[in-house]
């Protein structure tokens, strides 16, 4: 793949920069969507080559960056995405990875702040660094390049809380996620709130190591690390996370 242009424009002026298509993408336009407002735009132009998967993989990715697609036009080799930067949070993925964290979707408050689980009230940074697989609190970039740690939702869409979502956005969702996994090829997957695995996948399942694996990859779920899930606690978070970290061994 040639190098491609990314221009990002907003009330400041236009800034143009270069980038390829390859595995670490999501991580270039993570890192605009923190820089960037939210409404304001970014044009990406990418040469495709001959590769056709590439068409979907890059719209993929771009909605895993936080961004919605306004215009997506495809001639010949060429491909020009204009997206808008949304109230949400990017990926911070990469290629390998041993573990990518999957939650169900941002809270405003986590969109606000440019993290994932950064409420006070969520226990997942504490209970990620009780456990041993993470070092610092509320860095994914720390948590991806460090720890082979990475992270991204079920839904890009925030809310106030998960009820508001619908179960054809947990499907669409599990399927863009699917196809993230057999790009990426982490050693394993853990889904971080059971509401979304058992409407998309399986409405019977369980916390702990599913019997089936995600996209060929061994799967775990665990329960919500939100504070509103009073049942439960820290050490057992700590614990689910550790067993999750476990199925990269």
């Amino acid at each position: 793949m040639t190098d491609n242009k990314v221009t990002r424009g907003d009330d400041t002026g236009v800034e143009a920069r270069t980038v390829s298509v390859d595995e670490q993408l999501p991580m270039t336009l993570a890192r605009l969507h923190w820089d960037m407002r939210v409404g304001s735009t970014l044009t990406v132009d990418v040469d495709c080559g001959d590769e056709g998967d590439r068409v979907d993989r890059l719209r993929d990715v771009v909605i895993g960056a936080g961004l919605a697609v306004d215009d997506f036009v495809v001639e010949g080799r060429l491909i020009r995405v204009r997206a808008c930067r949304l109230r949400s949070l990017p990926d911070t993925v990469g290629p390998g990875m041993r573990l990518l964290v999957c939650g169900l979707n941002p809270s405003l408050y986590a969109a606000d702040a440019g993290v994932g689980y950064a409420r006070p009230g969520n226990r997942f940074w504490p209970a990620a660094r009780a456990g041993g697989i993470l070092e610092r609190d509320r860095d994914p970039v720390d948590a991806l390049v460090c720890h082979g740690i990475g992270m991204t939702d079920l839904v890009k869409r925030a809310t106030t809380g998960a009820s508001e979502l619908t179960v054809a956005e947990y499907r669409a969702g599990t399927a863009r996620v699917e196809r993230l996994v057999r790009w990426l090829r982490p050693a394993g997957v853990c889904f971080v709130g059971l509401a979304g695995w058992r409407a998309a996948v399986d409405r019977h399942a369980v916390p702990g190591e599913q019997p089936a694996h995600f996209a060929g990859i061994p799967a775990y779920v665990m329960p919500s690390t939100s504070g509103a899930n009073a049942h439960a606690r820290l050490d057992d978070l700590a614990d689910h996370l550790r067993a999750a970290a476990a199925l990269s061994r």
